[in-house]
């Protein structure tokens, strides 16, 4: 069920994703070679909560940490611990924050230290699908519109979007309607309109677009162990045009 957010509710919006953002901006100083991401997973929770959030993964389904921190052929919810980040890396950070009755939701692609020119590719190019999606975020089309302009960029650099995760609505909950895939036809699906807020989060691989599941039940890897990277922002439709609520 689509649930439009009244002028008020996204203002409320504001603040979550304000503060999710600048989590993610605060956390990223963290993000050196030798750090654990554990370690950058308790500074978050720390963060979030000084501020009077609470993470918003926490507990979700049980899922047991505050972010997601997923390296290189990691997709997705990677869970923080005993790992060292080390030079060359891809490093994915997804950050969730709950505050006064809505949540925001960010993720952020980082290069540590010096990373090889077809990482750094794969990395700018995730980061332009993504703002390719908000571009048609606006009261004249539809969620396909943002769904092939994802596609699009990706394909048109030689990667694949991968199918099996997808954005998605966000308000109260961490997860509503519309589901917003990377993948689609330009004029179909539901008509954006003004009070719908939603994640654009464009996952691209440089290999295969299949993926898999570890036995950790949770971290999403490439099913070739190539590179993965990921972007999100949570944007939504005022006055019929994108704002990207958690905007660093």
């Amino acid at each position: 069920m689509l649930i439009l957010k009244t002028f008020a509710e996204i203002d409320q919006m504001r603040i979550s994703s304000k503060l999710t953002a600048e989590v993610l901006k605060r956390l990223e100083k963290e993000i050196f070679p030798g750090i654990t991401t554990g370690e950058l997973d308790r500074i978050a929770e720390s963060l979030i909560r000084e501020k009077g959030g609470k993470p918003s993964f926490k507990g979700y389904r049980g899922y047991p940490a505050s972010i997601c921190a997923s390296l290189n052929e990691e997709v997705v919810h990677g869970i923080p611990g005993p790992r060292k980040v080390k030079e060359g890396d891809l490093l994915k950070i997804d950050i969730g924050v709950f505050k006064d009755g809505f949540h925001g939701d960010v993720t952020e692609t980082y290069a540590v230290g010096n990373v090889s020119l077809e990482a750094k590719k794969l990395k700018d190019i995730t980061e332009k699908a993504l703002y390719a999606g908000i571009a048609k975020s606006n009261s004249e089309n539809r969620v396909g519109d943002i769904s092939s302009a994802v596609q699009n960029v990706a394909e048109e650099a030689g990667y694949t979007v991968v199918r099996d995760f997808t954005g998605h609505g966000i308000g109260r909950n961490l997860h509503e309607d519309p589901q917003v895939t990377n993948f689609g036809k330009a004029g179909t699906g539901i008509r954006l309109k003004d009070g719908m807020v939603f994640c654009i989060e464009p996952m691209i691989n440089m290999g295969s677009e299949q993926v898999e599941i570890l036995k950790d039940n949770w971290t999403v890897v490439t099913k070739d162990r190539r590179l993965s990277a990921h972007y999100e922002h949570t944007v939504a439709i005022v006055n019929g045009k994108a704002e990207i609520l958690t905007r660093y």
